[in-house]
C-alpha cells in the first residue's frame, strides 16, 4: 500500500497554489473585496432588503474568479476532455477540496455558494449521460452560462421521501401539440434567482411511494405559471433557496429529460461523487479549525503560561485531530475506490463507505469549529474569526445531500444485509467486518 498523494496530484496542488497567489488573492484584495470574507462577510454578501438574496456584486466577484480559473485551465479539472476538462479523478478532487478548505475562507474556495476555482459540475455529466441528441447542446450552453438550470426535487412536505412527491404532470394537448400540464410546489430550490430553467421532477404515473413513475421535465424558470412564494432565510445568509408554486404550467412533449418514469436515476446520478467531495471539504475545514485552535493555545498566555499547558485544552483537540487524521485517509481511500468502479458497482459495493465519510466528516467539522470557538473564547465567538461561518455553513451539510439519518440508515442496511452486496444473506450467520 502507498498512502502518499500521487505525484501528479501533488504537483498540481503546487500549480493551483501559485495560481491562487498570482491571480485570486490580488482579486480578493482589490476594491475592498475583503469585505466578503472578513467580519463584514454576512452583511456584504446579503441584500437584506431584497429577500435576503446574494448581492449582485458578490456573485459577480465569484464569476470573475471562475472566469480567471477557467482561462487558466483549472475550473473544469474534473470534467472529461470533451468538455475542456482534464479528466480529473475523484481522488484528485477529494485531495484538492481538502487542500483548499484547509486554507480557510477565501475567494479560491467558498462553498457557501458551492464556489471553487476547481469546479464541481454534476449537471454537465448528467446532460452528457441522459440528454437526447436534440438536447446535447445544453451541456455547452451550461458551460457558457446560457443554460442555468436549478434542480426541482424537494417539496414543502417531502424532502428525503422523494417518491411521495405531490407535484403532478399529466398528458395534455395544447394548440394541437402533445405535452404535459404540471401542478404542484417545490421548496429549497437553490439558484432560482438566476436560473433560466428548472429540471423539474414530477410524478407522471404510479402510486405514492413508487420509485418508478417520476419524470424530469425541463421547464422555463420564468414561466408566469410559476409563482415564487419566498426565499427561505437560513442559518447562513445570503439565501438563494426558494419555495414556489406551479399552477397549470404546460410544456411540450420534448421537455422530457432522461428516462421517462425513471427520473430518480438523475437525482442519484452523481450522489456518490458529490458526497465524497463534500466530505473532503468538511474534513479540510475541520483541520483548519483544529490548527487555528492549537496555534492560539500556544500563543495565548493567561495566568502566566500558555493555554496549551492545560489538559482541558489539549485533550478535546487531541480527540478531534485523531478523528480528522483517520477520516482524511478514509475519504481519500473511498474516493480512490470510486475511480476503480463503474457507477452501478459503486452503488452496490461502497455506497455505505461514501455515506460513512460524508456524515461523519460533516459532523466532525461542526465539532471542530465549536471547539475552536471555545478555545479562542470571546474572540472565537466573534465574526472576526472564521469559525462561526464554517460552523453555520457546514451545519447545513448534515441535512442536505442526504441527512445524517438517511446516510446512517444506508450504512446500517449494508451492515445488516438489508441492501448492498450482502443483501438477502442469512443474517443468522456471524458478521465478519474484515471481509467487507
Amino acid at each position: 500500500m502507498d498512502f502518499n498523494i500521487p505525484k501528479d496530484i501533488a504537483d498540481y496542488l503546487v500549480v493551483l497554489d501559485k495560481f491562487i497567489e498570482d491571480e485570486i488573492k490580488p482579486l480578493q484584495a482589490q476594491d475592498d473585496n475583503e469585505r466578503f470574507f472578513d467580519h463584514r462577510r454576512e452583511w456584504a454578501r446579503t441584500d437584506f432588503d431584497n429577500g435576503g438574496l446574494p448581492r449582485p456584486e458578490w456573485e459577480e466577484l465569484l464569476r470573475e474568479a471562475k472566469r480567471r480559473a477557467d482561462k487558466a485551465g483549472h475550473l473544469r479539472y474534473a470534467l472529461p476532455k470533451e468538455f475542456g476538462g482534464q479528466d480529473g479523478t475523484n481522488l484528485g478532487m477529494a485531495i484538492i477540496r481538502e487542500h483548499f478548505a484547509r486554507k480557510g475562507l477565501g475567494l479560491h474556495n467558498d462553498l457557501q455558494n458551492e464556489h471553487s476555482i476547481v469546479g464541481n459540475f454534476p449537471q454537465i455529466l448528467m446532460l452528457r449521460d441522459f440528454a437526447r441528441p436534440d438536447q446535447r447542446h445544453l451541456a455547452d450552453a451550461a458551460l457558457a452560462g446560457e443554460f442555468r438550470a436549478c434542480f426541482g426535487l424537494t417539496e414543502p412536505d417531502h424532502g428525503s421521501d422523494a417518491t411521495h412527491m405531490e407535484t403532478r404532470a399529466v398528458r395534455h394537448k395544447k394548440d394541437g401539440k402533445d405535452g404535459w400540464l404540471i401542478n404542484g410546489s417545490k421548496m429549497w430550490i437553490t439558484g432560482m434567482h438566476v436560473a433560466s430553467h428548472i429540471m423539474l421532477f414530477c410524478r407522471t404515473s404510479g402510486e405514492d411511494g413508487d420509485a418508478k413513475g417520476i419524470t424530469c421535465l425541463i421547464v422555463p424558470a420564468r414561466d408566469p405559471a410559476i409563482e415564487i412564494d419566498e426565499y427561505m432565510w437560513t442559518f447562513n445568509m445570503p439565501t438563494d433557496h426558494c419555495r414556489f408554486y406551479i399552477k397549470d404550467l404546460w410544456v411540450p412533449e420534448d421537455a422530457v429529460f432522461g428516462p421517462p418514469e425513471g427520473g430518480l436515476a438523475l437525482a442519484q446520478h452523481f450522489v456518490h461523487e458529490n458526497r465524497i467531495r463534500q466530505a473532503a471539504s468538511s474534513v479540510g475545514a475541520a483541520m483548519y479549525c483544529i490548527t487555528e485552535a492549537i496555534n492560539y493555545a500556544n500563543e495565548r498566555r493567561p495566568f502566566g503560561k500558555a493555554l496549551s499547558h492545560n489538559q482541558a485544552i489539549q485533550f478535546p483537540l487531541v480527540e478531534l485531530a485523531t478523528q480528522a487524521e483517520m477520516l482524511r485517509l478514509f475519504i481519500f481511500k473511498t474516493a480512490w475506490q470510486i475511480d476503480q468502479m463503474s457507477k452501478p458497482e459503486v452503488a452496490i459495493k461502497i455506497s455505505d463507505k461514501v455515506s460513512m465519510c460524508n456524515y461523519y466528516a460533516n459532523r466532525l467539522c461542526c465539532d471542530a469549529a465549536d471547539r475552536a470557538m471555545q478555545v479562542h473564547g470571546g474572540m472565537g465567538y466573534s465574526r472576526h474569526k472564521q469559525f462561526e461561518h464554517i460552523y453555520r455553513h457546514h451545519r447545513r451539510y448534515r441535512i442536505t445531500e442526504g441527512s445524517e439519518e438517511i446516510q446512517m440508515r444506508k450504512v446500517a442496511g449494508h451492515l445488516f444485509g438489508f441492501m448492498g452486496p450482502n443483501k438477502g444473506a442469512n443474517r443468522n450467520e456471524p458478521f465478519d467486518f474484515a471481509v467487507r
